[in-house]
């Protein structure tokens, strides 16, 4: 079981499934969204993620025709990316959120044609 909150601590989840695949997007939305380089996802069952508290103070934010990004609208800590239609059942978790350790097997890069030209 691993467990996460954002950055105030209003939302809290815990997740009882290992990742699917983890990755490091360079996209721009993502860049902008994170303010970083880049955004660190790990890809879980969407029914395997269950949300202890907090759950009402999800903002909700369409990034394009089939994005959802979903973020706490106290502290604005980034929370979730996942599809609306194409694969709701699937979700991508910001890493940086976890409290418990989080191990990852591997990890991919995403759309480095967008890679922060300052990133080593």
């Amino acid at each position: 079981m691993m467990e996460g909150s954002c950055l105030c601590g209003s939302i809290k989840f815990q997740i009882s499934a290992e990742s699917v695949s983890a990755s490091h997007c360079h996209c721009k939305m993502c860049q902008k969204q994170h303010g970083a380089a880049f955004a660190t996802y790990a890809n879980f069952p969407r029914d395997k993620i269950k949300y202890i508290c907090g759950e009402e103070k999800l903002s909700v934010y369409n990034s394009s025709a089939d994005i959802l990004r979903k973020f706490c609208k106290v502290c604005g800590s980034n929370i979730e990316w996942g599809y609306s239609e194409k694969h709701p059942e699937r979700v991508g978790i910001a890493v940086g959120l976890f409290d418990t350790d989080f191990k990852i097997k591997s990890i991919k890069d995403l759309h480095l044609e967008s890679k922060a030209k300052w990133l080593a």
